[in-house]
């Protein structure tokens, strides 16, 4: 008879830990917003001439396209202001994963991380792919 899967224990909500082995509060989750595929099957979003696209808009697209304009900065800024920070991964499954946040991809497929701490061991580098990540969330100074 097989044994059942340890299940391991979850950190209390609002303590974490840095490398180093202090303690610091865990901060709250980032979403990863996924955008719909397109009606082509590769690109993300959909053509502006296409009637879905009129139809979910109302036919403003000139403030939907400013919209857009503004949440792809802010999402970038955080990006850049994640890097070299310590940053808490909630992944697929209840995983919870840490590491020090190194970059995004331009197409947003993978994160490039350092000394990621999982629960088989810490991993020198190594990337997450965007997929899996349902929240990331780290400190800011």
């Amino acid at each position: 008879m097989r044994g059942r899967p340890t299940r391991h224990r979850r950190p209390q909500a609002g303590t974490g830990t840095r490398p180093g082995g202090a303690t610091m509060p865990v901060p709250v989750p980032v979403g990863v917003l996924r955008l719909p595929r397109g009606p082509d099957g590769c690109s993300r979003g959909f053509s502006p001439t296409s009637l879905r696209f009129q139809a979910l808009l109302g036919g403003d697209t000139v403030a939907a396209q400013g919209a857009r304009a503004a949440l792809r900065q802010r999402y970038l800024r955080g990006l850049a202001a994640a890097r070299g920070r310590p940053t808490r991964f909630c992944l697929r499954a209840g995983v919870q994963v840490d590491a020090v946040f190194g970059a995004a991809d331009v197409e947003a497929v993978a994160f490039q991380v350092d000394a990621l701490r999982t629960p088989l061991g810490v991993q020198a580098a190594a990337l997450l792919r965007c997929a899996d990540v349902l929240a990331y969330s780290f400190l800011l100074d």
